[in-house]
């Protein structure tokens, strides 16, 4: 299912640190380790950022 780009950009901004956008995408497993990790320790929050801001609107993730 395709899922919006910005929607996923900003609980990224906002939640990333507890992987509210894994959550959002699906990737349950995911978000739980970023739970657990506080966004893989802020340097896989700042990457997902990033790439978020480059994906394309809508995406498939």
């Amino acid at each position: 299912m395709a899922k919006n780009k910005w929607v996923s950009f900003f609980l990224c901004f906002f939640l990333g640190y507890i992987g509210a956008h894994k959550f959002y995408e699906g990737r349950v497993l995911l978000g739980i380790l970023y739970i657990l990790t506080c966004g893989l320790f802020g340097i896989g929050l700042i990457i997902d950022l990033i790439v978020l801001f480059f994906k394309p609107n809508p995406y498939y993730p």
